[in-house]
């Protein structure tokens, strides 16, 4: 008599664990898996890169312009496709940046005398600046993580992410916890929705002292963030006050983001030269 099937066990049932029902456990473990794989690569802190998906680097940019020197001005769309191009070139600008921060930020961090793994250059993971930021710590040789989401367009893993370091997350708020966990210095370079998202989230908690660490929070590009955000505005109207502006630095190129950045660090967050790790610091209550 042949032996009876045994019945799958629920945490082997994928029906079970893609229903509402199990919900819970699927954002449990977009919490324990991640926490698993940072503890076994000793990573104790990120520097995190946000920032648009769209822009191109230099290169891109310019391949993609070269092609109208050869296309007839009165072609349909001849002049909405040159601008769009003439402005990638000029966007390209904050990629090429990224890159160079990211990779004297990861030089720096590769320096200091630790067994673990600091200030590691972190990501959404995808293209556009995330791909700018991996690039830059790969180029100085260091690690970088990839916490990538997954949406109709736009989002995969660009190539210059850690391997063991990718990260698939289907809900938001798992990802941006991650994000601001870990975090010790953030850079908000120019950027859509997504940014201004990830942005102003990370305000409202450092506002509101959800976050209690010491954040170095940095805006590149002042002209850029005044004119698509009105902050004086936003003081006029009494609905932020004039201190919160203290929340973050504006900063303009690479050199000022990188000795922002460092400096903050160096003061807060490493405690001679045996560089104590400074637990995490969030208020989860």
């Amino acid at each position: 008599m042949a032996k009876a099937k045994a019945p799958v066990k629920s945490y082997q049932n994928q029906e079970f664990l893609s229903s509402s029902e199990a919900r819970v456990i699927r954002i449990l473990a977009e919490y324990l898996e991640p926490q698993l794989r940072f503890k076994q690569h000793k990573i104790v802190d990120t520097i995190v890169f946000f920032g648009s998906a769209r822009l191109k680097s230099r290169k891109e940019a310019l391949t993609e312009l070269n092609k109208y020197k050869s296309m007839d001005p009165k072609k349909s769309g001849f002049a909405k496709g040159l601008r769009e191009a003439q402005n990638a070139l000029s966007m390209s600008k904050y990629y090429e940046d990224a890159v160079e921060l990211s990779k004297r930020l990861t030089s720096w961090s590769m320096n200091l005398e630790t067994e673990a793994n600091r200030f590691i250059i972190c990501t959404g993971g995808g293209p556009g600046i995330m791909e700018a930021a991996n690039k830059g710590a790969k180029l100085a040789g260091g690690y970088s993580i990839g916490l990538n989401i997954s949406i109709p367009f736009e989002q995969f893993v660009n190539k210059y992410v850690t391997k063991d370091l990718q990260f698939e997350f289907h809900y938001f708020f798992m990802r941006k916890f991650w994000f601001a966990y870990l975090s010790k210095a953030l850079i908000v370079f120019p950027g859509g929705f997504g940014t201004m998202d990830e942005l102003f989230e990370i305000l409202t908690l450092v506002q509101t002292q959800k976050i209690r660490k010491k954040l170095c929070l940095v805006i590149y590009d002042e002209k850029y963030w005044r004119k698509i955000i009105n902050f004086d505005a936003l003081i006029e109207c009494g609905v932020i006050s004039k201190e919160d502006m203290n929340l973050f630095y504006f900063c303009e190129d690479v050199d000022s983001a990188y000795k922002i950045i460092t400096n903050h660090l160096e003061k807060h967050f490493i405690k001679g030269k045996d560089l104590s790790i400074t637990e995490p610091k969030l208020n989860l209550k």
